[in-house]
C-alpha cells in the first residue's frame, strides 16, 4: 500500500492526507524532512541515492530525507527513517524549516515544508541498498565548491538548503 503525506498549509498546520505519488504529480505542499549527519570532524554524511529511487536516482544529497506519517513527530521520522536507509540511530534536533518547490524531468514536483534535523554520529553506516547506492563523509566546504563545479550530480533539496542555509549548517560545527 502506498504511504500517504500530510498536506500542510504555509504554516505548517495539516489540512488532510494524500497518496504520495499523487501529491507529487498535483506539485502539492506537503509535510517532509532533511536529516544532516555530522561526525566530531566536521563532516557531513552524504548518501547517493539508489538507481532505482522515482525521482533524483543515483544523486548526492544529505545522509536522508523523507516524510513524517500521520501522528508522528518530526524527530520520530527522521530517527526512523535514518535507521531504515543507513542503518544507525542517532539523537537528532530540528534547526529550521522552509519551504521549497522543485519540478522534475519525470513530470514530478516535490512541493515540500521541509523540517532540517542535525545529528552526530562517528561509525559507518550500514546502508540499505534498495534506498542508498553510496555514501561518503564530505566538509561542508568541499561540498559548496563541488556543488557549483557539479551541481547535476546533487538533488534540487540539497542544493536549495546549501545556498539558502550553509551558514547556518556549519555553526557550532568543528571544520
Amino acid at each position: 500500500m502506498e504511504e500517504n503525506v500530510i498536506l500542510v498549509d504555509e504554516n505548517n498546520v495539516q489540512i488532510g492526507l494524500m497518496p504520495k505519488m499523487e501529491a507529487h504529480e498535483k506539485a502539492v505542499l506537503h509535510r517532509a524532512f532533511s536529516v544532516f549527519i555530522m561526525n566530531n570532524n566536521g563532516e557531513t554524511m552524504l548518501q547517493q541515492r539508489a538507481a532505482d529511487k522515482y525521482h533524483s536516482p543515483l544523486l548526492w544529497t544529505n545522509t536522508c530525507c523523507s516524510h513524517q506519517r500521520d501522528g508522528e513527530s518530526n524527530i520520530e521520522a527522521g530517527k526512523r527513517r535514518l535507521q531504515e536507509e543507513m542503518g544507525f540511530q542517532a539523537d537528532l534536533k530540528e534547526l529550521f524549516s522552509f519551504i521549497y518547490k522543485a519540478p522534475f524531468d519525470n513530470g514530478l514536483t516535490e512541493h515540500e515544508y521541509d523540517h532540517v534535523m542535525l545529528g552526530f554520529y562517528e561509525d559507518d553506516p550500514d546502508i540499505n541498498e534498495s534506498e542508498v547506492a553510496d555514501w561518503k563523509w564530505m566538509k561542508p566546504s568541499s561540498i559548496k565548491e563541488d556543488i557549483l563545479k557539479n551541481p547535476n550530480e546533487y538533488t534540487e533539496w540539497f542544493k536549495i538548503i546549501f545556498e539558502k542555509f550553509y551558514e547556518h549548517l556549519i555553526k557550532d560545527v568543528p571544520q
